[in-house]
């Protein structure tokens, strides 16, 4: 697990000390950047997507714990790094992952390291079982991944879904359109249990939005919307078997 990094550290040789221990014994750290004060980290946190802080608790004109404040919304493991053992109980009530005593032992360097890897492969398991689209154990929902996150669909908005190469477009019934990069045939998995019916292969249609069927050799479908879509032959018993 690589792990982004900062230190925040207001003495130049308790940095190095820390940054070269990092360097030999915790390889899979990457520092980004050093800060000396309140004002620096800000910066440094703000402009880097981060996994790991090491903070120190006493800097000039405040402490971690008035940065923490000022960050808000933490979206990042913090290794508190000090000589003074009575920021214990403070650090625990910010959520710190880890307490390391000055001087830095090597031995709780390494684990308070190992401790974050394992927070964050948690978390990415736990994201990547999220961030696909799929429908989950909340009923008639299903997740669309985002670049900062995830979106939560009522499958009962979508009207129908286009394939577009290995891209899916998922319309809804606001005249919205979702662009997800995954095939149509994903999402016909993913959308089974929820009456959705692959009318064709670029078309996957919600069969309670459906308000009319116009014979033919395959025939096609309308829509709530007005939205006409073609039925091929070999997907017209599939879609007429949901209306017997």
């Amino acid at each position: 697990m690589k792990l982004n990094s900062i230190i925040v550290e207001d003495e130049q040789t308790s940095r190095d000390i820390l940054k070269n221990y990092l360097k030999k014994y915790c390889p899979n750290v990457t520092i980004l950047g050093e800060a000396a004060n309140i004002d620096e980290a800000l910066v440094l946190i703000r402009n880097h997507d981060l996994d790991l802080v090491f903070l120190d608790v006493e800097m000039p004109y405040g402490n971690a714990f008035d940065l923490l404040d000022k960050v808000g919304d933490i979206d990042f493991e913090t290794v508190f790094v000090t000589a003074y053992n009575h920021y214990a109980i403070d650090a625990l009530n910010s959520h710190a992952s880890y307490y390391l005593m000055k001087p830095i032992s090597i031995d709780e360097l390494i684990k308070s390291v190992d401790y974050v890897s394992e927070i964050k492969t948690k978390e990415e398991a736990l994201q990547d079982q999220v961030l696909v689209p799929k429908t989950n154990s909340v009923n008639g929902k299903i997740t669309i991944p985002q670049l900062d996150g995830f979106e939560i669909l009522n499958t009962s908005d979508i009207l129908y879904c286009k394939a577009d190469d290995n891209y899916t477009e998922i319309y809804l019934n606001n005249n919205k359109k979702k662009l997800v990069s995954k095939t149509l045939k994903y999402f016909e998995e993913a959308l089974k249990e929820s009456s959705f019916a692959r009318v064709h292969k670029s078309y996957l249609v919600n069969v309670n939005e459906v308000v009319k069927y116009v014979k033919g050799k395959g025939g096609s479908v309308v829509l709530s919307n007005g939205k006409e879509v073609m039925v091929s032959a070999s997907k017209k018993s599939n879609l007429l078997s949901y209306f017997k």
